[in-house]
């Protein structure tokens, strides 16, 4: 039987490539979306649980995940270091923009580089921190801004110091520095210089708090809500803010069980119509079978191995065009993908529940075949 199945697979060869890529099609969509949501949402947990900060401060609205608001006067900073039990408060202004050739989204932030380090605990591992430009020459567009970038950024798209890369829109920005962790965006400029670049004086997004060691960090939030000073804007713990994507993106949960479902589908159409169009082709073929003593067990069990080893090559193909595909997608534009067991293992079950159910039909009509009819037919 082994040998009559490959026989079949061999004898039409297009019929059954555009078989294979249909199970791989569906395989690979679900590998690629799931990778995506996965990497990216702990791409972003990675790097906000590196912000040391215990609380951010700031206005009621501004921290939204496409918001780039600077309404928070910085002089709050003052307030904030006055209020018992703080360490220290440095302002943040986060710009969100268009992705570089139009794809996804990049994170730039405006901060104070030493008091922002030092609260973060992180060290530039080459060149130096970013200076905000003269304004005498900030008009210049053939002057460079100044920004620092962090190793996963440096690395994945072959930059060091020196080199230049375009921001708000085209406009030239020169890499001077490297730090290390990651933390936050992985693109940073001097406050003063995202200030001027929002048109934003004197304004930040929001206000990072680090506590003093041993004071909690509610009795602090405590503290600052109930400061005249600081009263009446928004107060957060650091780890509330920075979520899972998952959860940041209405619905996300839906349309990744939808996308299993239709890939699942697609995959079991594509092999019904496959397995339907060779019984046509070989119905002379079965007549003669059924002719010389096979059981309808036995046809059906042709049909379905034929099916399954089509899906077989279809996971194959899937998993590794997903991996492929992956790696150039995150070379190109640098987003992350991580890839888990349990979406693996759904996309296996995908493709071969979708080849075997979509095999079954065509499979019973076979074996229903009437044997003089089916060695008559032309």
């Amino acid at each position: 039987m082994d040998n009559l199945v490959t026989a079949n697979i061999r004898q039409r060869p297009l019929r059954s490539l555009v078989s294979v890529a249909g199970v791989a099609l569906g395989v690979a969509l679900v590998m690629l979306f799931t990778g995506l949501s996965r990497g990216m949402s702990n791409d972003l947990k990675r790097r906000s649980q590196n912000l040391r900060a215990e609380i951010i401060f700031t206005r009621p609205g501004s921290m939204e995940l496409t918001s780039s608001t600077a309404n928070l006067s910085t002089k709050y900073v003052e307030r904030l270091q006055a209020v018992d039990g703080v360490q220290s408060a440095v302002p943040v202004i986060r710009y969100i923009s268009q992705g570089k050739s139009g794809f996804g989204l990049e994170q730039i932030e405006g901060v104070d580089w030493e008091p922002f380090a030092r609260m973060n605990e992180i060290q530039l591992i080459a060149g130096r921190a970013p200076q905000s430009v003269d304004p005498a020459s900030a008009d210049d567009p053939n002057t460079p801004g100044e920004v620092v970038i962090d190793e996963r950024k440096a690395s994945s798209n072959n930059l060091s110091v020196g080199s230049e890369i375009k921001l708000f829109g085209d406009k030239p920005f020169k890499v001077v520095g490297i730090y290390a962790p990651e933390s936050g965006a992985r693109v940073k400029m001097s406050l003063s210089a995202m200030q001027r670049e929002l048109e934003s004086a004197g304004k930040c997004q929001y206000i990072l708090v680090k506590c003093k060691d041993g004071v909690g960090e509610i009795t602090v939030a405590q503290r600052i809500e109930a400061a005249p000073e600081t009263k009446g804007n928004k107060i957060q713990f650091t780890r509330d803010v920075f979520k899972g994507i998952e959860s940041s993106i209405p619905y996300l949960g839906v349309f990744l069980r939808v996308l299993v479902g239709l890939a699942a589908l697609v995959s079991a159409l594509i092999v019904m119509l496959a397995m339907y169009t060779t019984i046509t082709e070989r119905t002379r073929e079965i007549g003669i079978l059924k002719a010389l003593g096979a059981s309808r067990a036995y046809i059906v069990g042709v049909i379905e191995k034929e099916a399954i080893l089509i899906s077989v090559l279809g996971l194959v193909t899937g998993f590794v065009a997903a991996f492929v595909a992956g790696f150039m997608i995150q070379r190109a534009y640098g987003l992350v993908f991580e890839y888990g067991w349990g979406w693996a293992l759904t996309s296996a079950a995908i493709g071969l529940l979708g080849g075997v159910l979509g095999a079954l039909y065509p499979a019973v009509r076979a074996a229903n075949l009437d044997p003089v009819s089916a060695i008559s037919y032309e």
